[in-house]
């Protein structure tokens, strides 16, 4: 038996997500590897799932949570063998096959990632989906910034969404690089976290969430956008000559209404960043870089932990953008 969250839906109860046990028989038989989760977490995705806010899970009964980190207890598949320690993120996991918000999992062997040297699946999951998906963004300004000659510290890089997960670890890991971070946030009270997470600069997302310009003041040498919508496309308006801007997230919505100006005009470019089906080798660099750059000291600093128990109101919160960085989720607590 192990417990886990569990989401069903029909004509009598509705959409509903409740904590529940379950025998390990129930565990999908399309997966190779069954194993011991340690700790998942609460993403964005997650969120949508749990509450039934958008149509996120597409087959019923699931078990939501996109991400997990733990040890292999079995595993039919060549790359695994009991006892290895892996980490999981997305490939449909906590939509269409069940995730890792349950004490165990059963997957495909090809979804897995080995856990880095030097990461425990605490640290993985502290991590998560969203400072992978971070990574990945960071990933791809670095390698536009090297062929463009734009070496760290000769212009500004904005972040918003920046007390979210992806933010936070984006921050981190930009200002850990030599970047000069501007942080947008519309919690203004998170000024102080954000700037001790290496941020120069906090400003309101206010100025970037209602229609603008379709060409802005040049400001931007890089953009992380985790938000979507307006708040994107002024990040491309105001991005200077040769820039370049992440697209992650779609926080504020999943329009774009923009011009074509920054980037016939300005050779502005644009990298659409997904962490669901990213290959394996670029998954593997993701925690490889994340492993070797990321400070322990700022995870912990955004880092916070709950319990199984605790993560279906917390689907709520992070919604409602009441999430500051990480949540962690003790499957075992």
């Amino acid at each position: 038996m192990f417990k886990c969250l569990l989401i069903d839906r029909n004509e009598e109860s509705g959409y509903r997500c409740e904590l529940t046990e379950l025998d390990e028989a129930r565990l999908p038989a399309s997966g190779d590897v069954t194993v011991k989760v340690d700790w998942s977490t609460i993403n964005y995705k997650d969120g949508l799932a749990i509450t039934g806010r958008s149509p996120v899970v597409r087959s019923f009964p699931m078990v939501p949570g996109i991400d997990f980190a733990g040890t292999v207890l079995a595993s039919d598949h060549p790359r695994w063998k009991a006892g290895d320690a892996v980490i999981l993120d997305g490939f449909g996991v906590g939509e269409t096959h069940w995730g890792g918000l349950a004490q165990k999992a059963r997957v495909k062997g090809d979804w897995l990632v080995a856990l880095p040297e030097g990461m425990d699946t605490r640290e993985a999951m502290a991590i998560g989906t969203a400072g992978y998906t971070a990574m990945l963004c960071v990933m791809a300004l670095e390698k536009h910034w090297t062929e463009a000659g734009m070496a760290p510290g000769t212009g500004e890089v904005l972040v918003t969404g920046a007390g979210g997960g992806v933010g936070s670890v984006a921050i981190a890991l930009l200002a850990a690089a030599g970047h000069t971070v501007v942080a947008s946030t519309g919690r203004p009270e998170e000024s102080d976290y954000l700037k001790a997470l290496g941020a120069a600069e906090v400003i309101d997302r206010a100025s970037l969430s209602a229609a603008g310009k379709p060409l802005q003041k040049e400001r931007w040498m890089g953009v992380v956008d985790a938000v979507g919508s307006h708040t994107l496309a002024n990040a491309c308006a105001s991005t200077r000559y040769g820039g370049a801007v992440t697209a992650c997230g779609l926080a504020q919505g999943m329009d774009l209404p923009a011009s074509v100006a920054p980037f016939i005009l300005r050779g502005v470019t644009l990298y659409g960043i997904d962490s669901v089906m990213a290959p394996l080798a670029r998954r593997e660099a993701a925690w490889r870089q994340l492993a070797q750059r990321l400070d322990r000291s700022r995870l912990a600093a955004m880092t916070r932990t709950i319990g199984l128990a605790d993560a279906i109101a917390a689907a709520g919160d992070i919604l409602a953008g009441r999430v500051r960085g990480r949540l962690v989720v003790d499957v075992n607590a």
